[in-house]
């Protein structure tokens, strides 16, 4: 890949040796197809995160900040490569396309993003809880989830089989 400046058609910048491209929201799916065709047929990660606390942070120019951000990671072993995706998402539309086909590893990773940040993959084939109880209330990975909501519990507790 170049250097920073606008790879794929969307602004990129370059973050400790990896490039990072910045679409927005309608284009992510469509960048990763293209990504997909360029030989990054691996998702290693797909993640989030919440900037609620922490609204400054370096973006390319025309890149609006949002309180959430999804980032993927694509790996070429054909360039022996690796490209950053990172997609703005508002709070008030916390939805953001599924990469599940086109990378179905992708779907417990998307379905774990769901589940701690409250972000929904429209196309997502089963977006259901995978790490807290279904009944579960909230998303803990929210900077205003509130901190020690989660009750200790020890064996042999009084009240305790």
């Amino acid at each position: 890949m170049s250097e920073p400046g606008s790879d794929y058609g969307v602004p990129s910048t370059l973050s400790t040796g990896q490039v990072v491209l910045h679409p927005n929201r309608d284009g992510y799916r469509e960048l990763v197809a293209d990504l997909r065709q360029a030989g990054y047929t691996v998702c290693l990660d797909v993640t989030a995160v919440d900037y609620l606390t922490h609204p400054g942070r370096p973006l390319p120019t025309g890149v609006l900040p949002e309180r959430f951000e999804v980032m993927a990671v694509l790996l070429s072993f054909e360039r022996k490569e690796r490209v950053r995706v990172r997609v703005q998402v508002p709070e008030a539309d916390a939805v953001v396309a599924s990469l599940y086909d086109l990378h179905p590893g992708s779907e417990a990773m998307e379905r774990e993003v769901y589940d701690m940040f409250g972000i929904t993959f429209d196309g997502h084939p089963d977006l259901t809880r995978i790490l807290m109880p279904e009944d579960w209330e909230g998303h803990p990975l929210r900077k205003d989830y509130a901190v020690g909501r989660i009750p200790v519990q020890f064996k042999g507790a009084p009240g305790q089989r």
